[in-house]
C-alpha cells in the first residue's frame, strides 16, 4: 500500500525508478542520496526553510557524543513497550539529521510485523544528511503543518521538539496508532539560557491535549550532563537560543574547558480514538 500522497492534488502516490507521481502526473524526483521532496515552492516561506547546514553539522556532533543518548533510549523504550498494531508504519516529524529516525527503525525492527520508519523535516540540508547515512528509513522534504501521508496510513508518529498540526496527525493515523512526544521540561538547559539572557524564565509546563487523542503516558527525565566548551556551543547552535547568542556569548562558551548543564524533559504517549 503506498503510504505517500501528493501534497498538490492529495491523490497516492507510487514509486518509479527515480521518482514518485500521482494520477494527476505530478512528479517528485527522488535526490541522489534517497529522499524525495515533497515541499512544493508555494508552500515555501523562504528559499531554504528549516535550520541551516552550520546547524545541522552542530546538531549532529552534540548527538554523536551521547549526551541526548539517555533521553532517545527512554523514548525508544516507551515506543517498545506500548502495545501498538503490527505492520504500521511509524512518522518522525522534524527528523533533523536522523539520529532520531534510526533509532525508531532499529526499535521497530526488533518487534515482529515492525513497519516502515520515515522521516520528515522541512530542512532540505537535514534531509539530506538523514538519508545519505541512513538508508534503512525513507525520507521526505515536507511541511509538519501539512504531512504528506495518505489519511489512516501510519501506525504511529514521533514527535521530539518539532512543531506539529494535531488535525493532520488524527488525519494520518489510523485508529489505535500512537503518538509519542518530547517537550522540555521547566529546567531544561537553565545554565545555558542563563548564559545568553540577563534573566532566565523556566521553560512553561505544558499539559499537552490533542483532539481525538487518549492520554497513555506522562514521564520525566531529568539529568546533569558535563562537556566540553565545543560541545556547549554545538548544543547552542541546535536551540532557538542561538538566535538570541551574540558572537561573543558564542566565543566565551566555545571557549570553556568545561560547561555543564542540566537536562529536563518530559516524555508523553497518546492513543489515537476509534
Amino acid at each position: 500500500m503506498p503510504c505517500y500522497q501528493c501534497p498538490l492534488c492529495h491523490l497516492p502516490l507510487t514509486r518509479a525508478e527515480n521518482y514518485w507521481s500521482c494520477a494527476q502526473r505530478h512528479r517528485y524526483d527522488c535526490a541522489r542520496e534517497g529522499y524525495v521532496n515533497l515541499l512544493p515552492v508555494q508552500f515555501k516561506r523562504s528559499k531554504a526553510p528549516g535550520d541551516n547546514q552550520e546547524m545541522m553539522q552542530s546538531r549532529r556532533a552534540f548527538l554523536d557524543a551521547g549526551y541526548y543518548q539517555p533521553m532517545r533510549d527512554r523514548v525508544m523504550a516507551l515506543v517498545d513497550e506500548l502495545p501498538w498494531a503490527p505492520g504500521g508504519d511509524w512518522l518522525d516529524i522534524g527528523c533533523g539529521e536522523g539520529y532520531y529516525t534510526q533509532a525508531l527503525a532499529a526499535t521497530l525492527a526488533q518487534r515482529p510485523g515492525g513497519g516502515r520508519v520515515y522521516g520528515l523535516d522541512i530542512a532540505k540540508t537535514a534531509v539530506r544528511l538523514a538519508a545519505k547515512r541512513y538508508p534503512q528509513a525513507r525520507f521526505c522534504v515536507a511541511s509538519t503543518q501539512r504531512l504528506p501521508f495518505i489519511d489512516g496510513s501510519l501506525g504511529g508518529i514521533l514527535r521530539i521538539y518539532a512543531p506539529c498540526n494535531p488535525a493532520e496527525m488524527y488525519r494520518v493515523i489510523k485508529p489505535g496508532g500512537l503518538v509519542v512526544t518530547v517537550a522540555p521540561g521547566p529546567r531544561h538547559l537553565y545554565q545555558l539560557k542563563a548564559r545568553i539572557y540577563p534573566q532566565v524564565m523556566l521553560h512553561p509546563l505544558k499539559d499537552e491535549h490533542f483532539a481525538g487523542f487518549t492520554a497513555l503516558a506522562t514521564h520525566r527525565l531529568s539529568y546533569d550532563m558535563e562537556m566540553t566548551g565545543e560541545a556547549a556551543a554545538s548544543l547552542l547552535q541546535m536551540t532557538p537560543f542561538a538566535w538570541r547568542a551574540t558572537p561573543e556569548v558564542m566565543t566565551r562558551l566555545a571557549g570553556l574547558g568545561r560547561f555543564a548543564c542540566e537536562t529536563d524533559f518530559i516524555i508523553r504517549a497518546w492513543r489515537r480514538e476509534d
